[in-house]
């Protein structure tokens, strides 16, 4: 195994110019990520030096049999912490050879709002806190779980510390310095109130950019709970019963937001976004209707309503905020298992191109 390891680490630049890239997307539920490598001549840093790939999509549930190439189009590159050197990750968006967009590309949509010149003058910015639960392999129960019962009542676990109370901080750990090795805006980590469960926040973000790297760091966990033998996952209510569902609350503020007289203009968008109620939480992820309740931190699915400091709100308003007359809101709506391409732009067609 050694050996393995040493050839795993093999540092290329020593021998050769030439870089390993992992091309990664999204397959066909939306939520699965798939990727594959290609070697090119040498370092690159700008995604539109870098060329156009396919797949077969008929094995991601993307294409029919019959017609199966769908064309990876790179869009932003990281730093690869698992060849590292000059090798990279590669996150990419999908479309017909044609050159149209397919339907699970949602990238492209979202790419459009952002570069609309009213949304581009207002630089969004986004903090999205991605939370999710780690499951044993062989029998997908939450990881320190005992087999087919349940640990003690939720209290102790958030930010909890103890080999009674934190399973799992190795990933965690792991997964937090793998994001930044990789240049992913990740500001921090944390244990949350259902044991197994941990949260990862990236941002400050501006635009797309915060849909290009939370899913790409949703890639790395993946790829670093594949080689823990740890099952990853961002269903909204994993466990039934007394335990916290999984979210993925999404901070934002524009630049009107964030200047002089802004708390009036963060009402103006809640305003907006309560109006579209109906819309955003049918976009917020699948099962969320599990989740949104009116318990566990949480507003019922079909009631809006916002609040300062209040996390059994829909919409979510610091006190410094409130305090200082402007900054940002969090929209605790969306679910752990959200597309942030989608989330991102909805909240921002909403409460800057939509006029009631």
């Amino acid at each position: 195994m050694s050996l393995l390891s040493d050839l795993l680490n093999l540092n290329l630049s020593e021998s050769t110019e030439k870089i390993i890239a992992e091309y990664i997307w999204i397959g066909g539920s939306g939520m699965d990520l798939r990727s594959k490598a290609r070697t090119l001549s040498g370092p690159v840093s700008d995604p539109s030096k870098l060329p156009k790939w396919n797949y077969d999509g008929s094995s991601t549930g993307q294409a029919p049999g019959e017609d199966s190439e769908v064309i990876l189009y790179p869009q932003a590159i990281f730093r690869d912490p698992f060849r590292r050197g000059n090798n990279i990750l590669v996150m990419c968006d999908a479309y017909t050879p044609a050159g149209e967009p397919i339907p699970t590309n949602k990238r492209h949509a979202a790419a459009k709002i952002f570069s609309h010149p009213d949304v581009a003058a207002e630089e969004t910015w986004y903090g999205i806190e991605q939370e999710y639960t780690l499951l044993q392999k062989e029998v997908n129960w939450p990881l320190g779980w005992p087999i087919g019962g349940y640990p003690g009542p939720q209290g102790p676990y958030y930010c909890g510390v103890g080999a009674d109370k934190a399973w799992g901080r190795d990933i965690v750990n792991s997964h937090y310095k793998a994001c930044l090795y990789a240049g992913i805006n990740i500001s921090g980590i944390n244990g949350e109130v259902m044991p197994g469960q941990w949260e990862f926040q990236v941002g400050p973000s501006v635009g797309i950019s915060a849909g290009d790297e939370l899913w790409v760091a949703r890639y790395i966990l993946e790829r670093i709970t594949e080689i823990a033998g740890v099952v990853l996952s961002f269903d909204p209510k994993p466990i039934k019963g007394d335990w916290n569902g999984a979210g993925a609350h999404t901070n934002y503020s524009t630049k009107s937001m964030r200047n002089e007289g802004g708390y009036e203009v963060i009402k103006k968008a809640i305003e907006k976004l309560g109006l579209k109620h109906k819309e955003h939480i049918a976009a917020y992820g699948e099962g969320n209707e599990r989740r949104l309740t009116g318990r566990h931190e949480t507003a019922d699915i079909n009631t809006f309503l916002w609040g300062v400091a209040n996390r059994g709100a829909s919409i979510r308003v610091g006190r410094d905020t409130e305090k200082e007359g402007k900054g940002y809101f969090e929209d605790r709506r969306p679910a752990s298992n959200m597309d942030p391409y989608i989330v991102t732009s909805m909240i921002a067609e909403t409460t800057i191109l939509w006029k009631p």
